[in-house]
Protein backbone atom coordinates (compact mmCIF):
# COMPACT_ATOMS: atom_id res chain seq x y z
CA UNK A 1 0.00 0.00 0.00
CA UNK A 2 1.36 3.39 -1.00
CA UNK A 3 2.27 5.77 1.82
CA UNK A 4 0.05 8.85 1.69
CA UNK A 5 1.33 12.40 2.13
CA UNK A 6 -1.07 15.14 3.16
CA UNK A 7 -0.16 18.56 1.76
CA UNK A 8 -1.53 21.50 3.74
CA UNK A 9 -2.15 24.57 1.56
CA UNK A 10 -2.10 28.03 3.14
CA UNK A 11 -0.57 30.87 1.10
CA UNK A 12 0.27 28.69 -1.89
CA UNK A 13 -3.02 28.16 -3.74
CA UNK A 14 -1.56 26.58 -6.87
CA UNK A 15 -0.20 23.28 -8.18
CA UNK A 16 2.62 24.75 -10.30
CA UNK A 17 5.97 25.89 -8.88
CA UNK A 18 5.02 24.86 -5.36
CA UNK A 19 8.10 23.61 -3.48
CA UNK A 20 6.31 21.63 -0.78
CA UNK A 21 3.76 20.08 -3.13
CA UNK A 22 6.40 19.19 -5.74
CA UNK A 23 8.57 17.56 -3.06
CA UNK A 24 5.62 15.56 -1.76
CA UNK A 25 4.92 14.46 -5.32
CA UNK A 26 8.51 13.24 -5.66
CA UNK A 27 8.31 11.23 -2.44
CA UNK A 28 4.94 9.56 -2.85
CA UNK A 29 2.58 8.46 -5.61
CA UNK A 30 -0.35 9.41 -3.39
CA UNK A 31 -0.60 13.07 -2.34
CA UNK A 32 -3.77 14.70 -1.08
CA UNK A 33 -4.23 18.43 -0.56
CA UNK A 34 -6.07 20.09 2.31
CA UNK A 35 -7.12 23.65 3.10
CA UNK A 36 -8.51 24.57 6.51
CA UNK A 37 -10.88 27.52 6.85
CA UNK A 38 -9.42 28.96 10.05
CA UNK A 39 -11.90 30.80 12.33
CA UNK A 40 -8.99 32.68 13.92
CA UNK A 41 -8.63 34.43 10.56
CA UNK A 42 -12.14 34.38 9.11
CA UNK A 43 -13.77 35.62 12.32
CA UNK A 44 -11.29 38.42 12.86
CA UNK A 45 -12.80 41.91 12.86
CA UNK A 46 -10.14 42.96 10.37
CA UNK A 47 -11.02 40.54 7.57
CA UNK A 48 -12.05 42.00 4.19
CA UNK A 49 -14.92 40.59 2.12
CA UNK A 50 -13.03 41.32 -1.09
CA UNK A 51 -10.04 39.33 0.14
CA UNK A 52 -12.11 36.30 1.11
CA UNK A 53 -13.87 36.48 -2.27
CA UNK A 54 -10.52 36.35 -4.07
CA UNK A 55 -9.25 33.53 -1.85
CA UNK A 56 -12.34 31.37 -2.36
CA UNK A 57 -12.04 31.85 -6.10
CA UNK A 58 -8.43 30.66 -5.92
CA UNK A 59 -9.52 27.61 -3.93
CA UNK A 60 -12.21 26.80 -6.47
CA UNK A 61 -9.66 26.60 -9.28
CA UNK A 62 -7.17 24.77 -7.06
CA UNK A 63 -9.76 22.12 -6.27
CA UNK A 64 -10.46 21.64 -9.97
CA UNK A 65 -6.73 21.34 -10.71
CA UNK A 66 -6.40 18.62 -8.06
CA UNK A 67 -9.24 16.66 -9.65
CA UNK A 68 -7.62 16.95 -13.07
CA UNK A 69 -4.41 15.59 -11.53
CA UNK A 70 -6.28 12.56 -10.22
CA UNK A 71 -6.26 13.65 -6.59
CA UNK A 72 -8.36 16.00 -4.51
CA UNK A 73 -8.26 19.08 -2.31
CA UNK A 74 -10.02 18.47 0.99
CA UNK A 75 -11.75 21.43 2.64
CA UNK A 76 -11.96 21.58 6.42
CA UNK A 77 -13.44 24.26 8.67
CA UNK A 78 -12.30 24.68 12.25
CA UNK A 79 -9.22 25.09 14.40
CA UNK A 80 -6.22 23.81 12.38
CA UNK A 81 -4.59 22.48 15.57
CA UNK A 82 -7.49 20.01 15.79
CA UNK A 83 -8.54 19.51 12.17
CA UNK A 84 -5.18 18.85 10.47
CA UNK A 85 -3.97 16.12 12.88
CA UNK A 86 -7.46 14.54 12.87
CA UNK A 87 -7.44 14.28 9.08
CA UNK A 88 -3.85 13.01 9.00
CA UNK A 89 -4.71 10.25 11.48
CA UNK A 90 -7.91 9.32 9.61
CA UNK A 91 -5.96 8.90 6.38
CA UNK A 92 -3.09 7.11 8.10
CA UNK A 93 -0.83 9.71 6.49
CA UNK A 94 2.88 9.01 6.50
CA UNK A 95 3.59 12.75 6.73
CA UNK A 96 2.13 16.24 6.50
CA UNK A 97 3.96 18.75 4.33
CA UNK A 98 3.46 22.50 4.22
CA UNK A 99 5.15 25.74 3.20
CA UNK A 100 6.23 28.14 5.93
CA UNK A 101 5.10 31.69 6.65
CA UNK A 102 6.77 34.67 8.34
CA UNK A 103 3.73 36.00 10.20
CA UNK A 104 3.58 35.64 14.01
CA UNK A 105 0.20 33.89 14.10
CA UNK A 106 1.18 31.38 11.41
CA UNK A 107 4.46 30.59 13.15
CA UNK A 108 2.77 29.95 16.49
CA UNK A 109 0.08 27.84 14.81
CA UNK A 110 2.77 25.79 13.05
CA UNK A 111 4.61 25.16 16.31
CA UNK A 112 1.52 23.73 18.00
CA UNK A 113 0.52 21.59 15.01
CA UNK A 114 4.07 20.30 14.59
CA UNK A 115 4.05 19.09 18.17
CA UNK A 116 0.58 17.56 17.85
CA UNK A 117 1.60 15.61 14.74
CA UNK A 118 4.86 14.42 16.26
CA UNK A 119 2.98 13.23 19.32
CA UNK A 120 0.92 11.05 16.98
CA UNK A 121 3.98 9.68 15.23
CA UNK A 122 3.30 11.57 12.00
CA UNK A 123 6.31 13.09 10.24
CA UNK A 124 6.35 16.65 8.95
CA UNK A 125 8.34 18.46 6.30
CA UNK A 126 8.27 22.23 5.83
CA UNK A 127 9.63 24.48 3.11
CA UNK A 128 10.19 28.15 2.25
CA UNK A 129 8.05 28.66 -0.83
CA UNK A 130 6.80 32.25 -0.87
CA UNK A 131 10.32 33.73 -0.83
CA UNK A 132 13.20 33.44 -3.26
CA UNK A 133 15.50 33.43 -0.21
CA UNK A 134 14.51 32.32 3.28
CA UNK A 135 15.19 34.60 6.28
CA UNK A 136 18.20 32.47 7.22
CA UNK A 137 19.83 32.96 3.81
CA UNK A 138 20.22 36.74 3.89
CA UNK A 139 22.31 38.23 6.68
CA UNK A 140 24.93 40.93 7.18
CA UNK A 141 28.64 40.24 7.60
CA UNK A 142 28.01 40.15 11.35
CA UNK A 143 25.33 37.51 10.74
CA UNK A 144 22.55 39.92 11.69
CA UNK A 145 19.29 40.60 9.83
CA UNK A 146 19.25 43.72 7.69
CA UNK A 147 17.23 46.73 8.83
CA UNK A 148 18.04 48.88 5.77
CA UNK A 149 16.93 47.92 2.28
CA UNK A 150 19.98 48.89 0.16
CA UNK A 151 22.49 46.44 1.70
CA UNK A 152 19.73 43.80 1.82
CA UNK A 153 19.20 44.26 -1.92
CA UNK A 154 22.91 43.98 -2.73
CA UNK A 155 23.16 40.71 -0.82
CA UNK A 156 19.83 39.37 -2.08
CA UNK A 157 20.45 40.06 -5.79
CA UNK A 158 23.93 38.51 -5.61
CA UNK A 159 22.56 35.08 -4.73
CA UNK A 160 21.45 32.55 -7.38
CA UNK A 161 17.71 32.04 -7.67
CA UNK A 162 16.03 28.62 -7.74
CA UNK A 163 14.31 27.49 -10.93
CA UNK A 164 10.51 26.98 -10.90
CA UNK A 165 9.34 23.58 -9.63
CA UNK A 166 7.39 21.04 -11.67
CA UNK A 167 3.62 21.01 -11.83
CA UNK A 168 1.87 18.62 -9.46
CA UNK A 169 0.92 15.39 -11.23
CA UNK A 170 -0.63 12.76 -9.01
CA UNK A 171 -0.31 9.12 -9.92
CA UNK A 172 -2.60 7.20 -7.57
CA UNK A 173 -6.15 7.98 -6.48
CA UNK A 174 -7.68 7.36 -3.08
CA UNK A 175 -9.33 4.10 -2.14
CA UNK A 176 -13.00 3.95 -1.16
CA UNK A 177 -11.88 3.37 2.43
CA UNK A 178 -9.70 6.49 2.39
CA UNK A 179 -12.54 8.50 0.86
CA UNK A 180 -14.84 7.42 3.66
CA UNK A 181 -12.17 8.37 6.21
CA UNK A 182 -12.07 11.88 4.74
CA UNK A 183 -15.82 12.25 5.13
CA UNK A 184 -15.65 10.96 8.69
CA UNK A 185 -12.88 13.46 9.48
CA UNK A 186 -15.21 16.37 8.77
CA UNK A 187 -14.50 17.33 5.15
CA UNK A 188 -16.99 19.82 3.73
CA UNK A 189 -17.91 21.01 0.22
CA UNK A 190 -16.07 24.16 -0.78
CA UNK A 191 -18.27 27.09 0.30
CA UNK A 192 -18.49 30.43 -1.47
CA UNK A 193 -17.47 33.69 0.18
CA UNK A 194 -21.17 34.52 0.56
CA UNK A 195 -21.76 31.16 2.26
CA UNK A 196 -19.18 32.30 4.82
CA UNK A 197 -20.93 35.66 5.26
CA UNK A 198 -18.67 37.81 3.06
CA UNK A 199 -20.34 39.82 0.32
CA UNK A 200 -18.33 41.58 -2.39
CA UNK A 201 -20.40 42.46 -5.43
CA UNK A 202 -17.87 44.64 -7.25
CA UNK A 203 -15.44 43.34 -9.84
CA UNK A 204 -12.07 42.06 -8.64
CA UNK A 205 -8.95 43.86 -9.91
CA UNK A 206 -7.51 40.45 -10.85
CA UNK A 207 -9.59 37.34 -11.41
CA UNK A 208 -8.76 34.70 -8.79
CA UNK A 209 -6.72 31.61 -9.47
CA UNK A 210 -3.56 30.33 -11.05
CA UNK A 211 -4.65 30.78 -14.67
CA UNK A 212 -5.51 34.47 -14.32
CA UNK A 213 -2.27 35.15 -12.42
CA UNK A 214 -0.17 33.54 -15.16
CA UNK A 215 -2.03 35.48 -17.85
CA UNK A 216 -1.53 38.76 -16.01
CA UNK A 217 2.18 38.05 -15.52
CA UNK A 218 2.58 37.30 -19.22
CA UNK A 219 0.63 40.41 -20.20
CA UNK A 220 2.69 42.63 -17.90
CA UNK A 221 6.03 41.17 -18.96
CA UNK A 222 5.19 41.44 -22.66
CA UNK A 223 4.82 45.21 -22.50
CA UNK A 224 4.33 47.28 -19.32
CA UNK A 225 7.39 45.94 -17.50
CA UNK A 226 9.66 47.63 -20.08
CA UNK A 227 8.37 51.08 -19.09
CA UNK A 228 7.68 50.24 -15.43
CA UNK A 229 10.36 52.53 -14.00
CA UNK A 230 8.90 55.53 -15.84
CA UNK A 231 5.18 54.81 -15.39
CA UNK A 232 4.85 52.97 -12.07
CA UNK A 233 4.16 56.14 -10.04
CA UNK A 234 1.25 57.43 -12.13
CA UNK A 235 -2.04 56.12 -10.72
CA UNK A 236 -4.08 56.92 -13.85
CA UNK A 237 -1.84 54.59 -15.91
CA UNK A 238 -1.98 50.80 -15.88
CA UNK A 239 1.77 50.66 -15.35
CA UNK A 240 2.10 48.13 -12.51
CA UNK A 241 1.78 44.34 -12.46
CA UNK A 242 -1.27 44.18 -10.18
CA UNK A 243 -0.04 40.76 -9.10
CA UNK A 244 0.08 41.62 -5.39
CA UNK A 245 -2.98 39.53 -4.47
CA UNK A 246 -1.73 36.57 -6.51
CA UNK A 247 1.59 36.73 -4.67
CA UNK A 248 -0.08 37.17 -1.28
CA UNK A 249 -2.23 34.04 -1.75
CA UNK A 250 0.37 32.17 -3.76
CA UNK A 251 -1.77 31.88 -6.90
CA UNK A 252 1.56 32.20 -8.69
CA UNK A 253 5.01 31.03 -7.62
CA UNK A 254 7.71 33.59 -6.94
CA UNK A 255 10.27 31.52 -8.89
CA UNK A 256 7.96 31.58 -11.91
CA UNK A 257 7.72 35.36 -11.59
CA UNK A 258 11.48 35.76 -11.28
CA UNK A 259 12.11 33.47 -14.23
CA UNK A 260 9.88 35.59 -16.45
CA UNK A 261 11.66 38.79 -15.37
CA UNK A 262 15.00 37.27 -16.35
CA UNK A 263 13.54 36.40 -19.75
CA UNK A 264 12.33 40.00 -20.02
CA UNK A 265 15.83 41.33 -19.29
CA UNK A 266 17.26 39.03 -21.94
CA UNK A 267 14.66 40.29 -24.41
CA UNK A 268 15.04 43.98 -23.58
CA UNK A 269 15.55 46.17 -26.62
CA UNK A 270 17.30 49.01 -24.79
CA UNK A 271 19.17 49.90 -21.61
CA UNK A 272 16.10 51.84 -20.45
CA UNK A 273 13.86 48.80 -20.87
CA UNK A 274 16.35 46.63 -19.00
CA UNK A 275 16.51 49.16 -16.15
CA UNK A 276 12.72 49.10 -15.93
CA UNK A 277 12.71 45.33 -15.51
CA UNK A 278 15.40 45.60 -12.83
CA UNK A 279 13.31 48.26 -11.12
CA UNK A 280 10.43 45.79 -10.82
CA UNK A 281 12.82 43.14 -9.56
CA UNK A 282 13.77 45.57 -6.81
CA UNK A 283 10.12 45.76 -5.82
CA UNK A 284 10.10 41.97 -5.48
CA UNK A 285 13.11 42.36 -3.21
CA UNK A 286 11.27 45.01 -1.15
CA UNK A 287 8.51 42.42 -0.67
CA UNK A 288 11.08 39.97 0.70
CA UNK A 289 12.81 42.64 2.80
CA UNK A 290 9.56 43.32 4.63
CA UNK A 291 8.88 39.59 5.07
CA UNK A 292 12.36 39.01 6.47
CA UNK A 293 11.85 41.99 8.80
CA UNK A 294 8.55 40.52 10.07
CA UNK A 295 10.23 37.17 10.64
CA UNK A 296 13.20 38.57 12.57
CA UNK A 297 11.26 41.33 14.37
CA UNK A 298 7.73 39.99 14.96
CA UNK A 299 7.09 42.89 17.35
CA UNK A 300 6.70 45.07 14.23
CA UNK A 301 3.19 43.70 13.89
CA UNK A 302 2.21 45.55 17.05
CA UNK A 303 4.50 48.54 17.45
CA UNK A 304 6.78 51.06 15.75
CA UNK A 305 10.37 50.10 15.03
CA UNK A 306 11.86 53.52 15.84
CA UNK A 307 11.91 54.48 19.53
CA UNK A 308 10.81 58.06 18.82
CA UNK A 309 7.45 56.76 17.57
CA UNK A 310 6.65 54.17 20.22
CA UNK A 311 4.83 56.79 22.31
CA UNK A 312 4.35 59.55 19.76
CA UNK A 313 1.66 62.07 20.83
CA UNK A 314 -0.84 61.57 18.01
CA UNK A 315 -4.15 63.43 18.14
CA UNK A 316 -6.24 60.46 16.93
CA UNK A 317 -9.22 62.70 16.16
CA UNK A 318 -12.05 60.25 15.40
CA UNK A 319 -13.92 62.67 13.12
CA UNK A 320 -10.79 63.30 11.07
CA UNK A 321 -10.15 59.58 10.83
CA UNK A 322 -13.69 58.96 9.60
CA UNK A 323 -13.34 61.71 7.00
CA UNK A 324 -10.10 60.10 5.80
CA UNK A 325 -11.77 56.67 5.56
CA UNK A 326 -14.69 58.07 3.57
CA UNK A 327 -12.58 60.20 1.22
CA UNK A 328 -13.93 63.46 2.61
CA UNK A 329 -10.78 65.30 3.74
CA UNK A 330 -11.11 68.10 1.20
CA UNK A 331 -7.80 67.13 -0.45
CA UNK A 332 -8.67 65.73 -3.91
CA UNK A 333 -5.74 63.35 -4.43
CA UNK A 334 -6.24 61.86 -0.95
CA UNK A 335 -9.98 61.53 -1.34
CA UNK A 336 -9.71 60.01 -4.83
CA UNK A 337 -7.38 57.33 -3.50
CA UNK A 338 -9.64 56.47 -0.58
CA UNK A 339 -12.64 56.22 -2.94
CA UNK A 340 -10.65 53.87 -5.17
CA UNK A 341 -9.90 51.65 -2.18
CA UNK A 342 -13.53 51.48 -1.10
CA UNK A 343 -14.77 50.75 -4.62
CA UNK A 344 -12.16 48.24 -5.79
CA UNK A 345 -10.41 46.83 -2.72
CA UNK A 346 -7.15 48.09 -4.19
CA UNK A 347 -5.13 51.30 -4.30
CA UNK A 348 -2.17 52.33 -6.42
CA UNK A 349 1.07 52.18 -4.42
CA UNK A 350 1.94 55.86 -4.94
CA UNK A 351 -1.47 56.72 -3.53
CA UNK A 352 -0.97 54.38 -0.58
CA UNK A 353 2.07 56.46 0.35
CA UNK A 354 0.19 59.75 -0.13
CA UNK A 355 -2.80 58.79 2.04
CA UNK A 356 -0.57 57.22 4.71
CA UNK A 357 1.58 60.33 4.95
CA UNK A 358 -1.55 62.48 5.12
CA UNK A 359 -3.09 60.41 7.91
CA UNK A 360 0.05 60.37 10.05
CA UNK A 361 1.69 63.73 9.26
CA UNK A 362 -1.31 65.96 8.49
CA UNK A 363 -4.06 64.46 10.59
CA UNK A 364 -1.63 63.31 13.29
CA UNK A 365 -3.33 59.94 13.61
CA UNK A 366 -1.57 56.78 14.72
CA UNK A 367 -0.51 54.75 11.65
CA UNK A 368 -1.84 51.60 13.31
CA UNK A 369 -5.37 52.92 12.70
CA UNK A 370 -4.66 53.35 9.00
CA UNK A 371 -2.92 50.00 8.83
CA UNK A 372 -5.99 48.30 10.29
CA UNK A 373 -8.30 50.14 7.90
CA UNK A 374 -6.25 48.87 4.97
CA UNK A 375 -6.44 45.38 6.47
CA UNK A 376 -10.22 45.67 6.48
CA UNK A 377 -10.43 46.77 2.85
CA UNK A 378 -7.50 45.58 0.70
CA UNK A 379 -7.85 42.44 -1.38
CA UNK A 380 -4.07 42.14 -1.63
CA UNK A 381 -3.43 42.79 2.06
CA UNK A 382 -0.27 41.16 3.35
CA UNK A 383 0.82 41.77 6.95
CA UNK A 384 4.50 42.28 6.15
CA UNK A 385 4.02 44.57 3.15
CA UNK A 386 1.17 46.53 4.73
CA UNK A 387 3.05 47.02 7.99
CA UNK A 388 6.30 47.87 6.21
CA UNK A 389 4.58 50.39 3.96
CA UNK A 390 2.78 52.10 6.80
CA UNK A 391 5.89 52.29 8.97
CA UNK A 392 7.85 53.71 6.01
CA UNK A 393 5.20 56.38 5.37
CA UNK A 394 4.84 57.19 9.06
CA UNK A 395 8.66 57.45 9.44
CA UNK A 396 8.40 54.92 12.26
CA UNK A 397 10.00 51.96 10.51
CA UNK A 398 13.27 50.69 9.09
CA UNK A 399 14.35 53.69 7.07
CA UNK A 400 17.62 55.65 7.08
CA UNK A 401 15.69 58.87 6.36
CA UNK A 402 13.04 58.88 9.07
CA UNK A 403 11.07 62.04 8.24
CA UNK A 404 9.27 62.34 4.92
CA UNK A 405 6.19 64.53 4.65
CA UNK A 406 4.26 64.35 1.38
CA UNK A 407 2.53 67.52 0.24
CA UNK A 408 -0.73 66.36 -1.37
CA UNK A 409 -0.69 69.19 -3.93
CA UNK A 410 2.89 68.60 -5.07
CA UNK A 411 2.28 64.85 -5.21
CA UNK A 412 -0.78 65.39 -7.40
CA UNK A 413 1.08 67.85 -9.62
CA UNK A 414 3.92 65.38 -10.13
CA UNK A 415 1.96 62.16 -10.54
CA UNK A 416 -1.52 63.19 -11.77
CA UNK A 417 -0.73 66.42 -13.60
CA UNK A 418 -3.81 66.21 -15.86
CA UNK A 419 -6.12 65.33 -12.99
CA UNK A 420 -7.20 62.14 -14.77
CA UNK A 421 -7.04 59.96 -11.66
CA UNK A 422 -8.78 62.53 -9.48
CA UNK A 423 -11.57 63.02 -12.01
CA UNK A 424 -12.17 59.27 -12.25
CA UNK A 425 -12.72 58.78 -8.53
CA UNK A 426 -14.22 62.19 -7.70
CA UNK A 427 -16.65 62.64 -10.61
CA UNK A 428 -18.33 65.63 -8.92
CA UNK A 429 -15.11 67.58 -9.53
CA UNK A 430 -14.70 66.71 -13.23
CA UNK A 431 -15.75 70.15 -14.44
CA UNK A 432 -13.14 71.99 -12.36
CA UNK A 433 -10.02 73.42 -14.00
CA UNK A 434 -7.09 71.04 -13.65
CA UNK A 435 -5.12 73.61 -11.68
CA UNK A 436 -7.75 73.63 -8.94
CA UNK A 437 -7.98 69.84 -8.90
CA UNK A 438 -4.25 69.47 -8.45
CA UNK A 439 -3.68 72.23 -5.93
CA UNK A 440 -6.87 71.54 -4.04
CA UNK A 441 -7.31 75.32 -3.71
CA UNK A 442 -11.01 75.11 -4.49
CA UNK A 443 -13.04 78.12 -3.27
CA UNK A 444 -15.43 77.30 -0.44
CA UNK A 445 -18.43 78.40 -2.50
CA UNK A 446 -17.56 75.95 -5.28
CA UNK A 447 -16.99 73.15 -2.80
CA UNK A 448 -20.47 73.69 -1.43
CA UNK A 449 -22.13 73.78 -4.84
CA UNK A 450 -20.30 70.62 -5.93
CA UNK A 451 -21.02 68.77 -2.69
CA UNK A 452 -17.31 68.51 -1.89
CA UNK A 453 -16.14 69.05 1.71
CA UNK A 454 -13.96 71.83 3.09
CA UNK A 455 -10.41 70.94 4.06
CA UNK A 456 -10.42 69.41 7.50
CA UNK A 457 -6.86 70.64 8.24
CA UNK A 458 -4.25 72.92 6.65
CA UNK A 459 -1.17 71.08 5.42
CA UNK A 460 1.40 73.78 6.27
CA UNK A 461 0.16 74.13 9.83
CA UNK A 462 -0.01 70.39 10.40
CA UNK A 463 3.46 69.66 9.05
CA UNK A 464 4.90 72.25 11.42
CA UNK A 465 3.10 70.65 14.37
CA UNK A 466 4.31 67.22 13.36
CA UNK A 467 7.93 68.35 13.11
CA UNK A 468 7.76 70.05 16.51
CA UNK A 469 6.41 66.92 18.14
CA UNK A 470 8.94 64.71 16.40
CA UNK A 471 11.86 66.89 17.47
CA UNK A 472 10.56 66.87 21.03
CA UNK A 473 10.32 63.07 21.01
CA UNK A 474 13.92 62.79 19.83
CA UNK A 475 15.10 65.07 22.66
CA UNK A 476 13.27 63.00 25.25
Amino acid sequence: MTDLILFWHRRDLRICDNIGLATANQQSAKVVGVFCLDPNILESKDIAAVRVTYMMGCLQELQQNYLQAGSQLIILKGQPIQEIPKLAIALNAKAVFWNLDVEPYARERDRTITQALKDKGIAIQTFWDQLLHSPAEIASGANQPYTVYSPFWKNWISKPKTEPFDRFKNRESLTAQEQEAINQAGAIPLPTAKDLGFVWDNELMLAPGETAAKERLEEFCNEAIFSYKEKRNFPAIDGTSRLSAALKFGAIGIRTVWDVTMEAIAGSSSDEAQESVKSWQQELAWREFYQHAMYHFPELAEDAYRPAFKNFPYDNNSEHFQAWCEGKTGYPIVDAAMRQLKSTGWMHNRCRMIVASFLTKDLLINPKMGEIYFTQNLYDWDLSANNGGWQWSASSGMDPKPVRIFNPASQAEKFDSNGEYIRKWLPQLRSLPTKLLISGEIPDSQRESLGYPLRIVEHKIQQRIFKERYNQQKVE
